[in-house]
């Protein structure tokens, strides 16, 4: 069993409601279990045990190797032509934060003038918080990924209008 197919059991178990699953394999057994928003996941070799505990995770969130949709009211200012703009990109896999922890405000907003060496987020990766900053100098045009999502390496985060 490979990566993929372990994250397409944690996606049929997000979206199907289901509260347990189990998998026997003869050499790995894996159980997923959601209970309160929360999803565990315990794999086991046939010789010794091993814990894992997800994030929290949304019901309507995706996995991490599907495409995640821009929100639509952040629509960058001057019609479709983004070309003009800098995408700042995921430099690893991991899951996606616009806040330093839930009840602080956001790092940056659409509009927000940033330069480079600026935090733009967090993203988690095997329970490391890295601080992601601008390599650039310009203005927040358009938020591409949504609050605790999960993100790929070279994913689009941001837009940013240099000028």
């Amino acid at each position: 069993m490979n990566i993929k197919d372990i994250e397409s059991l944690i996606k049929f178990v997000q979206n199907s409601g289901v509260a347990e699953v189990s998998l026997e394999q003869k050499d790995l057994k894996i159980t997923i279990r959601t209970t309160h928003g929360q999803m565990m996941m315990a794999s086991a070799p046939t010789t010794h045990v091993q814990h894992f505990a997800a994030a929290p995770v949304a019901a309507n969130q995706v996995s991490a190797s599907a495409p995640v949709a821009p929100p639509a009211a952040e629509k960058p200012k001057g019609g479709a032509d983004e070309s003009k703009y800098i995408t700042i990109k995921s430099p690893m896999i991991g899951t996606f934060y616009r806040t330093p922890s839930p009840d602080k405000p956001v790092f940056v907003n659409v509009g927000d003038e940033i330069k480079a060496g600026s935090v733009l987020c967090i993203i988690e990766a095997m329970k490391l918080f890295n601080e992601i900053e601008s390599e650039v100098t310009g203005k927040i045009v358009k938020v591409l990924v949504d609050n605790s999502t999960p993100v790929e390496y070279d994913q689009p985060l941001f837009l940013v209008d240099p000028s």
